[in-house]
């Protein structure tokens, strides 16, 4: 039986289910869910992150990781942890950048926090002569009195969400029904109850959207607490908006091209657009610092990556076209360098972030 066939026969028991479980079955299903089945990064998979893209990135967050541990005094026996961590790449350009900072990656217990067991064993690989201890960890859990170093790139944008839709009897949320053999969306008979709406949503005509990640809220609120408690940084890296709109954002993708959302689950990655605005709310309530958002592009250039492509180039190891084609690509408006924003979590005594210092200044 396949995947769609077992959540149709879900529906009929229980009824029209959440898009939030729809997403969570898809995407974890532990038989046939896209992350426990398969590797969907890189040019035969179906999407690129910023790590396949090129080192840069991930030696531009070390040097990021780095400093941020510089500016708390170098506090001692640091956990470095990163949220859903692919293949592996961001962490081994991570740790090997960090070889330039002995002090700190000598005492780094590094933590990976992966749900799926296929892709647990291709960073296993790729991480196995990293030359520090190593360990894994199905959901975030801080240890306490150890100061945190997290990084999660294209994580948020996978935590399951829920949709509301503007109606004339109310807000109605979204569901998942089965219906002629296939799945397709129903709106609940009855509105949502109005503490669940936000006043922003106020104004949205009808047939629009209100999308909400509790995962999300509840997780950076989780690490925002730990960082204000036990010290750290935590850089959060995803595609997503500042200001929520209407649109719904929930989409699905497979060989670099995008599909239906109903169509094949477990066969296509399911994602939506972070809301960075609620994920900075959350950080708030937990407690610590919040900097940001601000732009991929713009702190990929305040933290060098321009000297760093060239001096790679200068050095030839690797092609000049190939680095101007991957800086462009990561830092460009018209690429991923707008699109893509950035969070970042420190202790609420810490006066700014790195490469936050003019949006901390702005937003003053």
């Amino acid at each position: 039986m396949t995947l769609k066939e077992r959540i149709a026969s879900l529906i009929a028991v229980q009824g029209p289910i959440s898009v939030a479980q729809y997403m969570t079955l898809a995407l974890h299903d532990p038989q046939s869910g896209y992350y426990a089945t398969r590797d969907p990064l890189g040019k035969g998979g179906d999407f690129i992150t910023a790590p396949e893209i090129s080192q840069m990135f991930g030696e531009m967050l070390g040097l990021w990781l780095a400093e941020a541990w510089e500016q708390q005094g170098r506090p001692q026996r640091p956990v470095l942890m990163e949220l859903g961590p692919g293949r592996g790449t961001l962490m081994a350009d991570i740790l090997r950048t960090l070889k330039a900072m002995p002090d700190f990656r000598k005492q780094l217990d590094v933590v990976l926090v992966e749900a799926s067991a296929h892709l647990k064993r291709v960073q296993e690989e790729t991480l196995k002569s990293a030359g520090v201890p190593l360990r894994w960890q199905s959901q975030f859990e801080g240890e306490a009195g150890r100061p945190l170093f997290l990084v999660a790139n294209e994580f948020f944008d996978a935590l399951p969400i829920r949709q509301y839709v503007k109606t004339p009897r109310g807000w109605c949320e979204r569901m998942v029904m089965a219906q002629n053999g296939g799945l397709n969306f129903a709106l609940a008979p009855l509105p949502a109850p109005a503490s669940l709406i936000p006043e922003s949503r106020a104004g949205a005509p009808d047939g629009g959207f209100y999308e909400t990640a509790p995962a999300a809220i509840a997780l950076a609120e989780a690490i925002s607490r730990h960082i204000e408690g036990n010290g750290g940084a935590a850089l959060l890296i995803d595609y997503g908006y500042g200001r929520a709109g209407f649109g719904e954002t929930l989409q699905a993708v497979t060989s670099h091209g995008f599909a239906g959302v109903l169509t094949e689950p477990g066969k296509a990655d399911l994602s939506a657009h972070v809301d960075f605005t609620a994920l900075a709310e959350a950080g708030r309530r937990g407690g610590a610092g919040v900097h940001g958002p601000i732009a991929q592009g713009e702190l990929l250039k305040s933290l060098g990556i321009a000297a760093r492509a060239e001096a790679l180039a200068t050095r030839h190891l690797v092609g000049e076209p190939a680095l101007q084609t991957a800086l462009a690509r990561l830092t460009e408006d018209e690429a991923m360098g707008q699109l893509f924003k950035a969070l970042a979590f420190l202790p609420s005594a810490a006066m700014t972030a790195p490469a936050f210092a003019e949006a901390d200044h702005a937003a003053a």
